[in-house]
């Protein structure tokens, strides 16, 4: 079995839209689960069962403060990075390019960033992956600066990582459904979000 193309989302909320417009003999929809290891592991086993040509993760994500983004807004990762795979220091954070640990040997070497290569919305920026979601505007800021990010999430880097593992081209895209400051989840706007996006995947999908 093969596919064109394969979406990844991490929850069922964000690819119910999916499922009821694409044509599943050319489009694999898969719910991942929920952070790096879940994400990982998911999309390997698809890889290897489906061979799609391309991996697309949809879903939604916080905007840091100073991304100009705002709640409902969609954009598509130019990059992906890891956050908060390093080490800590009295001198600030050390990535895993300051320790000395590509996660890819390459050529070239990847180490916090990865490249993705399909843009699925017109917004690009910097995606950053955490395993923990930042609920503090100062470490907000903190990470917004150290990275250069505008989008937080917790699946893309792992799947821009396996991706960049198999050849595999990947793009990444998620609706605004909060700020990334102090968390308060009675302003955010979930199921708004997750459907923005996948509004604008699926007209990606049908120009494309």
């Amino acid at each position: 079995m093969s596919a064109d193309l394969l979406i990844c989302t991490a929850t069922e909320l964000e690819n119910a839209l999916l499922r009821q417009h694409t044509d599943p003999s050319r489009v694999e929809v898969l719910r991942m689960g929920v952070g790096p290891v879940n994400a990982a592991h998911a999309v390997t086993l698809a890889l290897t069962r489906s061979r799609p040509s391309a991996i697309i993760v949809c879903g939604i994500g916080g905007a840091y403060p100073g991304s100009g983004l705002a709640i409902g807004d969609v954009a598509c990762a130019e990059s992906e990075c890891y956050g908060d795979l390093g080490a800590t220091s009295p001198d600030g954070f050390l990535d895993m390019q300051a320790i000395g640990f590509p996660i890819v040997d390459g050529p070239p070497a990847l180490y916090n960033m990865l490249p993705l290569q399909l843009f699925p919305a017109p917004t690009r920026v910097r995606f950053v992956t955490m395993s923990s979601c930042t609920g503090i505007e100062s470490a907000a800021r903190s990470i917004e600066a150290r990275t250069g990010g505008a989008v937080e999430n917790m699946e893309g880097a792992a799947v821009a990582h396996v991706a960049a593992i198999h050849g595999v081209p990947v793009g990444e895209l998620r609706g605004i459904s909060n700020m990334v400051t102090d968390r308060d989840t009675k302003a955010w706007r979930v199921k708004d979000a997750a459907v923005a996006a996948q509004e604008v995947l699926l007209s990606w999908i049908a120009q494309h």
